[in-house]
């Protein structure tokens, strides 16, 4: 089959991927002039590295990433650990696929290094798709500079999806009240052992603190998020400003006063963040979604990108079951709308859980790690390359 796919970013890549390694000719459209993404880390958990290892990627990602050995929640102001898990070779050993810290940029830039070796996939840069139509089991593309077609078209064009808009209209998303802050630090400009070989999250009052190492160990990558209202530009561009995030983070640990005094002032950028539902459908005919595009998570999981990742193989293999392309989309969406939906409420749900003070946080921290164990060995088992042999027939 020929497939389009609109979007350039993580999903639409390790899509256009998938999809070529399972026989399909795929044209990719990216508005952007070139591959890239703004600098910030990424988590890229064991659910979604067994579809990255799959794809032969595994040596690429190891020489840019970094492996902790677990993740551990802090307390803001004491540095207290309150719950702490081991991953590392563990990870392995439980869940068959490692743990990764990795830049976003190196990650798309390993992608898209594989994308241009596979003659399948077709990069089409500097092009906006400005509408479609489905006709004559074909769906016609319209781009600022020529017309394309193909027998499906996939939205994976993010949160501002345009593809999105064409299948169901503008649909206004709700602030949150939440404010994010990403940084890189250069980890030689900090003392020895400062930052643990963990991803770490600092829970405080109506705000939190997450870091951990990206690029080998030598930056670590900073996210951080405050409840206020104000200012509410959705956008991963904006440059933030200095004194605002060490005001906000005034009265921290000592530890976090430190990272923010080492920031790197040009990797600052705040933005605003902005929840949306989970949809009741993602596609019509052969026009479906992929990632942010239909089910854009909030950051307190650390599963935005590894849903996109998981969505690309769950799909591919979707699109080999049988000669109904219609049918088999509509499969693909039976498969991932309850587990992407479950992500997107947990992510609202920690929202709070972060932010808590007073009593209700020391309540938290006492049941912390009681079910954590439980809720990661769910997520981070799921095998997304089978997930399509789960009852096909009953999904007609």
């Amino acid at each position: 089959m020929k497939v389009l796919i609109a979007g350039g970013g993580i999903g639409g890549i390790t899509t256009a991927l998938c999809l070529a390694l399972s026989g399909h000719e795929v044209d990719v459209f990216e508005q952007a002039p070139e591959l890239s993404e703004i600098g910030a880390g990424i988590q890229l958990s064991p659910n979604c590295t067994r579809v990255l290892h799959h794809l032969g990627l595994e040596s690429a990602i190891r020489e840019h990433a970094f492996l902790p050995q677990g993740t551990e929640f802090r307390a803001w102001k004491t540095g207290r650990t309150i719950s702490s898990r081991a991953l590392g070779e563990d990870a392995v050993a439980r869940y068959e696929f490692p743990y990764y810290h990795i830049h976003r940029g190196d990650l798309l830039a390993l992608l898209a290094a594989a994308t241009r070796q596979t003659p399948a996939i077709t990069l089409n840069l500097n092009t906006r798709i400005e509408g479609f139509a489905e006709q004559n089991q074909q769906v016609q593309i319209q781009t600022n500079n020529q017309n394309f077609s193909g027998d499906l078209l996939i939205g994976a064009d993010g949160i501002h999806s345009v593809i999105r808009t064409g299948l169901w209209g503008e649909q206004k998303p709700v602030f949150t009240g939440n404010i994010a802050w990403r940084a890189l630090v250069p980890a030689d400009k900090l003392p020895p052992d400062l930052i643990r070989p963990m991803s770490t999250a600092w829970w405080g009052p109506r705000k939190h603190f997450v870091h951990y190492y990206v690029r080998g160990g030598s930056m670590v990558n900073c996210v951080c998020v405050v409840e206020k209202t104000g200012w509410q530009v959705e956008s991963w561009n904006e440059q933030g400003d200095y004194d605002e995030l060490k005001s906000d983070f005034t009265g921290w640990h000592s530890d976090i006063q430190q990272l923010i005094d080492r920031a790197d002032g040009d990797s600052l950028y705040k933005w605003a963040l902005f929840d949306r539902p989970p949809m009741n459908a993602w596609g019509k005919g052969r026009v479906t979604l992929l990632g942010d595009a239909c089910h854009p998570t909030l950051p307190f999981m650390a599963q935005g990108a590894a849903m996109a990742i998981e969505d690309s193989a769950v799909l591919a293999a979707c699109l080999n079951e049988g000669d109904d392309v219609i049918l088999n989309l509509k499969h693909y969406e039976d498969l991932r709308r309850a587990r992407t939906a479950g992500i997107q409420n947990g992510s609202r749900r920690n929202a709070r859980i972060f932010h808590l003070s007073g009593i209700p946080a020391w309540l938290r921290n006492r049941a912390a790690g009681r079910a954590g164990g439980k809720t990661m060995d769910k997520l981070f088992s799921y095998n997304a390359l089978n997930a399509n042999k789960k009852d096909y027939a009953g999904s007609k």
